[in-house]
């Protein structure tokens, strides 16, 4: 078999990232669980068209065949196209949908899993990544006071990661009912076109918006000028209410927007002062999104685009007269670990779990070695057996090569007959006992570090 080459946009880390990655998704996980949220894994495969009617284009999801499908047979399930999500909030909808009658609200949940998405990859954009989303789902309503938590919540996730070597994060807010009752006001109905144009400023820039508002909203020259001076709106505290009302445009709706967005800023800059930002420019391109809309910034890596973005839905799950209103933030744990490992801004401090490396005198003796190794684990320490009884130098070199700090000696293998343990990094060796032996707390398993370890 020829040397495989690398599949651009599905991201494998060697087990040193990997310790990184599985650090990060544990720190979310408790984070998310202090919140009191729930945890969730739904099936990777949704019918095609209920993929695409959360307003994904086609050409991005992943569609599945069965290629081995006998003739005459339904190429797919009840004959419907089947493809694998994109996100993690179209799949709980649907989950929420079949599941109602069992699950109490408002249902707190959290999700960590795989998404594909067929887009053309590039640095911090892949095609098969990992998400974590956090949601809180209603039944008929949703008190806004959970725009106002969730928020909370990942300034606590990705701020418990500073020490960590984590750039500080900024979270971008906006609501829609901001956006809307503006557009509205200024006399543009086709908001979902306003919003889409909008969405697009980053990338394309004032000028092309405009071309955009005009070609695929019907904006006039004035109405487009107040949509960008709308977009570039922006402030850490509720000063930014003021300024949008000085653009003279009135609506109920907007008043709503203004109302709810201060209650959201007011409270991120009590409880985590700095993190969250009010920026009006902000409108999410999906269009199930109809209040509080969140996107996050790693400060100094703006270039990444944002690691942690959601917003409030309420018409996404619906059962007849039905509905099932949420509140949810997804973070991009792919695109986060891409740029931790890729700049070096963080690192483990080894690439495996092993703690201690137990010598073996002679394959005859193995045995004895395996039964140091079991009281070693029967006290939570990760140990492995030398794969060979070779020269002690070599065992101590496999260790070296492996990244183990400690190599354990049978009393077979010391002078004075007894067990003895050596640290390889100081070169220190000391009596031990397998049943009371314990290492530095920092040993007992890979630590995650801010810079490169060397």
């Amino acid at each position: 078999m020829s040397r495989p080459a690398p599949l651009s946009g599905f991201p494998e880390w060697l087990p040193a990232g990997r310790i990184v990655e599985l650090h990060v998704l544990d720190h979310l996980r408790r984070t998310f669980e202090l919140w009191g949220f729930a945890p969730l894994e739904t099936r990777s495969v949704e019918p095609l068209d209920q993929l695409l009617h959360a307003g994904e284009i086609d050409k991005e999801v992943y569609v599945l065949r069965r290629l081995q499908a006998a003739p005459g047979e339904a190429e797919d399930e009840g004959g419907r196209r089947l493809g694998l999500h994109f996100d993690l909030t179209v799949p709980f909808a649907r989950y929420v949908l079949e599941n109602a009658g069992r699950l109490t609200f408002p249902f707190r949940r959290y999700q960590i899993q795989k998404v594909w998405r067929g887009e053309r990859p590039q640095e911090g954009r892949f095609r098969e990544f990992t998400q974590a989303d956090v949601d809180v789902v209603g039944a008929g309503e949703l008190p806004f006071h959970y725009e106002v938590e969730l928020p909370l919540v990942i300034a606590d996730a990705l701020g418990g990661m500073r020490d960590l070597g984590l750039p500080p994060v900024r979270m971008l807010v906006n609501n829609r009912k901001v956006a809307e009752g503006f557009y509205r006001g200024l006399g543009l109905d086709d908001v979902p076109a306003v919003l889409r144009a909008v969405d697009k400023l980053e990338k394309v820039g004032p000028g092309a918006v405009a071309d955009l508002l005009a070609a695929e909203a019907g904006a006039g020259p004035a109405q487009a000028k107040a949509c960008l001076e709308l977009a570039a709106i922006s402030a850490p505290d509720a000063s930014f209410a003021e300024r949008v009302r000085a653009l003279g445009v009135h609506h109920p709706m907007l008043d709503e927007g203004l109302a709810e967005l201060v209650r959201v800023v007011e409270a991120a800059a009590e409880h985590a002062p700095g993190v969250l930002v009010a920026d009006l420019r902000i409108a999410r391109g999906l269009d199930y999104y109809t209040g509080t809309v969140y996107e996050t910034l790693l400060a100094g890596h703006e270039d990444l685009g944002s690691i942690c973005s959601g917003g409030r839905y309420d018409t996404l799950a619906r059962a007849g007269d039905q509905t099932y209103p949420g509140v949810g933030l997804s973070v991009g744990v792919s695109r986060l670990i891409s740029r931790l490992l890729g700049r070096d801004l963080v690192a483990a401090s080894r690439p495996v779990p092993t703690c201690v490396l137990v010598a073996v005198v002679a394959e005859d003796q193995r045995a004895d070695s395996d039964r140091i190794a079991a009281a070693l684990r029967r006290r939570g320490i990760a140990t492995e057996v030398a794969p060979a009884a070779a020269k002690y130098g070599r065992q101590i070199q496999h260790a070296q090569r492996r990244g183990i700090p400690f190599v354990w000696f049978p009393p077979a293998a010391t002078p004075g007959g007894g067990h003895e343990v050596r640290d390889i990094r100081s070169g220190e060796q000391a009596p031990a006992d397998p049943v009371g032996w314990l290492p530095p707390v920092a040993d007992i398993w890979p630590q995650v570090l801010p810079g490169a370890v060397t």
